[in-house]
């Protein structure tokens, strides 16, 4: 059977309501142990090894358990006596934490980042089956080589091209732009498509994280701005006077931008923040129809939201690269 190491953060798939219906709950009540000891119909899918790297709701992530996260795994895959990684994982930041990991793992090993929407004592939870489907689609030799995939809900995704999209639903997560890349039915996956972005081990992050980041401690600060009729502007000041070394703004439609806005990036871009507009849409490419993006010297973050431009902005950032070279990032990645 295949070795698969799982690295549990916690998350609703950990978490414990107060009765089986009752919607309110605790996240990250469970270890991972606590959970796979309940759990018998795992070993007959493969040899697993499980460690709890933490064990928070999701809405605590943070940058430090990035890293944190990233070396383990790193170092997991690196390992010929494991075969595959799972990770499980709150669903409010997982579309994050799960591009970062894509951009940072440096292995064609799989690697599937699974969640749940409803806790594990919840009546008709999803947790057990999402689990269930995570190690069997990391023990698939399909998976190799896809970069970092997301399995819930009997689909698998791209960890590129997730999102949230609702707050309770079970079928919360979809991948707008492309959809997802393949099913899994009681633990029988089939892909359907792949990432044409560079991943994984093709990614330049993931051999300078290895290498010459190895010993990073924290990323570069990159806040976000939400723009909206009226806007202020004042969030971009703010943000500035954090010390934001790139501010990744929420735009509207096809990257529009209210005036006090537009006037507050100006003046962001002046004093040296890397600018990117994403679209507070969460789909569809920024092509920047209105405005004159290479004038203004901003960055269009592509079909990346903004928090997911966010993680690529900091890492760009971190390996030392200029505004050109990040541009071309943001085309790629």
């Amino acid at each position: 059977m295949k070795k698969i190491a799982i690295l549990a953060t916690g998350g609703t798939i950990a978490g414990a309501s107060t009765g089986p219906i009752n919607s309110v709950y605790e996240s990250a009540k469970f270890g991972i142990n606590e959970i796979l000891s309940e759990f018998n119909e795992l070993k007959s899918i493969a040899d697993i090894s499980a460690e709890q790297i933490c064990n928070i709701g999701s809405q605590d992530m943070n940058e430090k358990i990035w890293l944190k996260l990233s070396h383990r795994a790193n170092e997991l895959l690196a390992n010929d006596k494991i075969d595959a990684l799972v990770i499980t994982h709150g669903t409010d930041t997982l579309e994050e934490s799960g591009y970062f990991l894509t951009l940072t793992i440096k292995s064609q090993k799989p690697v599937v980042i699974t969640a749940a929407m409803r806790s594990a004592n919840s009546l008709s939870s999803d947790g057990a089956m999402n689990l269930y489907n995570a190690i069997s689609v990391a023990a698939c030799k399909n998976s190799a080589n896809m970069g970092v995939l997301v399995v819930i809900n009997d689909e698998i995704h791209l960890a590129r091209e997730i999102i949230k999209t609702n707050t309770t639903a079970l079928n919360a997560f979809a991948s707008p732009n492309c959809g997802k890349c393949g099913i899994v039915h009681y633990g029988k996956a089939v892909f359907y498509t792949k990432s044409l972005r560079r991943h994984t081990m093709r990614s330049e992050f993931s051999a300078k994280f290895c290498e010459d980041l190895s010993s990073l401690q924290n990323l570069p600060c990159v806040e976000i701005v939400y723009d909206y009729a009226g806007a202020s502007g004042e969030a971009v000041y703010s943000a500035l006077n954090l010390g934001a070394k790139g501010i990744i703004c929420a735009a509207l439609g096809n990257g529009n931008l209210s005036p006090n806005m537009l006037h507050a990036l100006k003046f962001a871009n002046s004093k040296g923040a890397i600018v990117v507009i994403s679209s507070r849409t969460n789909s569809g490419i920024i092509s920047g129809d209105e405005l004159d993006f290479n004038k203004l010297n901003f960055i269009l973050s592509d079909s990346l939201n903004a928090q997911k431009a966010r993680v690529l902005l900091m890492l760009c950032i971190a390996s030392g690269f200029d505004k050109e070279t990040i541009k071309e990032k943001f085309n790629i990645y």
